[in-house]
């Protein structure tokens, strides 16, 4: 399978291109854990320094996408899509730290799928959605809840650096089943969230007509799609882990903020 990551290289570690310079570099993970950069060069997976995934020009998101996740929270069922964003500041990889803002009294995991944007676009209609796509990943929506409540708008909530973990990888949209996507979220190895995407009240597809008849998507935007039932508090020292059928896990630990 394809997975795409963004990583850096530490300095003086080597690789089999002479003229590799230690700087973000995005490349391809192949299934002995090595990457092979476009220019030629390789590397170890244990010798870099994961980074998201995507590097997008903004995150959109979509709020309370599955009717239980709605309930459980006491909102009504959306009867269309709820659109937030999260900064860019907010992205962070598989293996950092969420950091816990001394702001914040109630931090919440947000299991989703992403989806990476793979071509610049405006006012595309449902049926020819799947040509704008090109791949999906794993993210989390960290939330700041009693933050997000009291502001009564989700800025500040979902806004702080760190919360938006998301990777490791991402996938070609060709090489997987979106249909059979499970959303799993584990915090210290118990399981909070399980659902299928199918759960979605909005798909994907409409997802992008409706945010596209607004803004214009760029190649390497993220669209997160929104948690399923189940999600709950974390506290320093917890790892969250949030996996998603033939994505993979991105798995991250919370630290309290310095």
């Amino acid at each position: 399978m394809t997975r795409y990551i963004r990583f850096a290289l530490e300095p003086g570690v080597p690789v089999t291109a002479p003229d590799a310079h230690p700087s973000v570099r995005r490349g391809l993970l192949e299934e002995d854990g090595r990457i092979r950069m476009p220019d030629g060069a390789t590397a170890a997976l244990n010798q870099v320094k994961l980074l998201p995934c995507v590097s997008p020009s903004k995150i959109v998101c979509v709020g309370r996408n599955y009717a239980d996740h709605a309930k459980e929270l006491g909102n009504q069922v959306p009867t269309e899509p709820i659109l937030f964003f999260k900064p860019p500041s907010s992205l962070t990889a598989h293996g950092a730290a969420i950091v816990h803002p001394a702001l914040s009294e109630l931090v919440s995991f947000e299991g989703e799928v992403g989806v990476v944007i793979g071509a610049r676009c405006r006012h595309v209609k449902a049926a020819n959605a799947e040509s704008v796509i090109a791949g999906y990943t794993v993210v989390n929506d960290i939330t700041a809840r009693d933050i997000q409540k009291r502001d009564g708008q989700w800025t500040r909530g979902k806004g702080f650096d760190t919360f938006c973990p998301v990777g490791p990888w991402w996938t070609p949209k060709e090489e997987v089943d979106f249909a059979s996507f499970r959303v799993k979220t584990r915090v210290n190895g118990e399981l909070k969230q399980d659902a299928p995407v199918t759960d979605m009240l909005f798909p994907v597809a409409a997802i992008l007509e409706y945010v596209t008849a607004v803004m214009t998507l760029e190649p390497g935007d993220l669209i997160a799609t929104g948690t399923p039932p189940g999600v709950g508090p974390l506290a320093v020292n917890d790892t969250v882990a949030v996996e998603v059928t033939g994505l993979g896990t991105l798995e991250n630990t919370v630290a309290a903020q310095r």
